[in-house]
């Protein structure tokens, strides 16, 4: 039994002549059918709620503003679902739908609650339908795509595959429509070929704002936890069938040989740091040479309003990111210390813990974070 996460894009759903989107979704649907009844589990991320009410509503423009975008997601949304529902009925499979924000998996119960809700769904033979809950996400709760979002649910149901289903046959090395000699990439061995690729794509461009950037930082989470990532062409009919019965795609991202555990990736990659602690050379050493815990006694600076239990980023001197926690104070009370400055917490061995080893991750180029 292999357990699998399928993102499928708004592209891909999108109404255009000679396929609507309920066609679109039927033959999508027959896929995940056929891979369900084998005795595979599938968790579908399926984007696709605020171009369906646009579509619903005759809008031949997305909104531009927040408000107008998270209305267009409460219409499409239900549209949506009722769409999938309709499809998968005819292969006597249930669906549910489950809605999550930045929140959900940012918070650890909350992140465990949703893992254990899809499992159990798992077990009683339903489709998990996800999606970012756009009717609510403010700004700063948003996901920013579902590329990070599926990589994030596969990682916290342990899924062994995250297929991305999208309108490209694979990855290229440069754009393949501004640059004549722009070769496709069947594999993606090493952390460090994700680090070149993204620098490729850039923040600029039609490459980079089409989508290939997210997939990259989806594929570094993924593969960071032990996931296989395959790329797809969703345009072509037969592409998820052919994924979901173990071809390969356009495009393998290969997991990483000592994966990170669960807990380990929530905190690289679940969570959005509040605050910011720079670490003299000692501390720094202390974490990536012996595994040590952060103590008071080596931080040299703080920036950011935050409380205990909270994320917070570890840097060196010169801003580089060395590692990520959970705070054990919060921040008046480390500055407080800080001004202090006391005999006791001048001396290393008297210095109280500020991130324990065990709520950190260090963030070396395998793990490095999707966002800060």
């Amino acid at each position: 039994m292999t357990l699998r996460v399928v993102k499928i894009g708004t592209s891909l759903l999108r109404e255009r002549p000679g396929a609507s989107t309920a066609e679109a979704i039927s033959t999508l649907s027959a896929s995940l059918a056929e891979c369900i009844s084998a005795g595979d589990r599938l968790v579908l991320v399926s984007s696709g709620a605020v171009g369906l009410g646009c579509q619903r509503l005759g809008m031949e423009r997305r909104p531009l503003n927040l408000t107008g975008l998270q209305a267009a997601a409460a219409i499409g949304q239900g549209y949506l679902m009722s769409l999938y529902e309709e499809a998968l009925a005819r292969h006597s499979i249930p669906v549910a739908q489950v809605l999550l924000t930045r929140a959900d998996l940012a918070d650890r119960r909350r992140y465990r609650s949703a893992s254990a809700t899809l499992h159990q769904l798992l077990e009683w033979g339903v489709l998990p339908i996800v999606n970012e809950n756009d009717t609510v996400s403010s700004v700063e709760l948003r996901f920013g795509d579902n590329d990070t979002l599926s990589a994030l649910v596969a990682a916290a149901i342990g899924a062994d595959d995250l297929i991305l289903l999208t309108d490209v046959a694979s990855l290229y090395s440069a754009d393949p429509r501004n640059d004549a000699d722009a070769q496709p990439i069947t594999d993606v061995i090493h952390p460090s070929q994700i680090d070149a690729l993204e620098k490729g794509a850039g923040d600029g461009g039609q490459w980079g704002t089409g989508g290939m950037t997210t997939k990259l930082a989806a594929a570094r989470i993924a593969t960071a936890s032990g996931i296989t990532v395959r790329l797809g062409d969703g345009r072509q009919p037969d592409a998820l069938q052919a994924m979901l019965r173990g071809g390969r795609g356009g495009t393998v991202f290969h997991p990483h040989p000592q994966p990170l555990g669960n807990r380990k990736s929530w905190l690289a990659h679940a969570l959005r740091p509040s605050g910011v602690l720079t670490l003299d050379d000692g501390a720094c050493r202390a974490l990536t040479e012996k595994g040590a815990s952060l103590l008071l006694v080596g931080i040299s600076d703080l920036e950011g309003e935050f409380d205990a239990n909270q994320a917070v980023r570890l840097v060196n001197a010169a801003g580089e990111e060395v590692a990520r926690g959970l705070s054990s104070m919060d921040s008046a009370k480390i500055r407080d210390q800080l001004a202090k400055a006391t005999s006791d917490a001048s001396h290393q061995g008297g210095a109280p813990v500020v991130v324990h080893r065990d709520a950190m991750v260090l963030m070396t180029p395998t793990i490095r974070p999707s966002a800060s």
